[in-house]
């Protein structure tokens, strides 16, 4: 949604620099801005900017502020199929094991970790977790994902006990929140209240850094790692598909490429003739 906003704003100031309004905005002065997107921004970047134009001009008709949508039949560039970034299980099981257990920080960030790769989650799923949302019985968290639709991840005893440790503490993090209402956030920032996506980023930048990884890692690669491992290990892509979240098994299907990938390594490798 910030992404969005901040698209809008910039499209907004091409329109004020090219003396055009949005609600009288043409398909051809859409075009136009679009192809000055092309130098500077990746496709990834333009195709975004798209979405959220398209989305912007499909609100104004749907409220009939417009008698015509014209950003409809626009396409975007064609994406680049890039392989997700998996971490090899052993650099995994060592930046489990960074954080400082013997802190109550370093108890929520090694929690954050067990999630994000026991649980696969988002980090915006992670982030929008409550302490309700976290069943121990039945080692499970109950998450609320992309378009507000909410599923069951289920998460491994180490998760757990890693959550279980952090709760343990959570009331000194608690204590520190001055403001008047209380949260029920799982995971909290130092000052008590909810902790965010970009803080937990720089956690898992720190973690890297501390643990010497030859690598940059980001929430979501805990997440790829999660479904690769997974798969690697004999999962069903269906089951997989199932604990992420996906809407389309497409999604999913990528892990199945970079398996693929690895196959085609560990035969180049092994194979005499190869």
């Amino acid at each position: 949604m910030r992404s969005y906003l901040g698209d809008l704003r910039q499209y907004a100031d091409y329109a004020l620099e090219q003396s055009f309004s949005l609600d009288l905005a043409s398909t051809h002065q859409i075009r136009a801005y679009l192809r000055r997107l092309s130098i500077g921004h990746a496709p990834a970047s333009r195709a975004r900017h798209l979405a959220s134009i398209k989305s912007f001009y499909r609100y104004l008709f749907k409220q009939k502020r417009i008698g015509s949508n014209p950003a409809k039949n626009l396409h975007g560039p064609k994406l680049p199929q890039n392989l997700p970034k998996v971490v090899p299980v052993d650099e995994l099981f060592a930046l489990l094991e960074t954080p400082d257990g013997s802190t109550c920080l370093g108890l929520r960030d090694r929690a954050i970790l067990e999630s994000l790769y026991g649980g696969g989650l988002r980090v915006s799923e992670l982030c929008g977790l409550d302490v309700q949302h976290y069943d121990r019985v039945a080692h499970v968290l109950q998450v609320t994902g992309k378009g507000s639709k909410q599923r069951v991840c289920p998460i491994h005893a180490k998760a757990c006990q890693a959550i279980d440790a952090y709760l343990s503490v959570r009331g000194e993090l608690e204590s520190k929140n001055k403001t008047a209402h209380r949260t029920y956030a799982l995971f909290l920032n130092h000052r008590g209240g909810r902790l965010s996506t970009r803080s937990v980023a720089r956690q898992i930048d720190q973690c890297v850094l501390k643990c010497a990884l030859m690598r940059k890692l980001s929430p979501h690669s805990l997440r790829h790692s999660f479904a690769t491992h997974l798969l690697d290990s004999g999962a069903d892509i269906r089951t997989i598909q199932m604990l992420l979240g996906h809407a389309s098994l497409s999604t999913t299907q990528r892990y199945t490429r970079v398996a693929w990938d690895k196959l085609q390594q560990v035969y180049d490798q092994a194979h005499p003739r190869a």
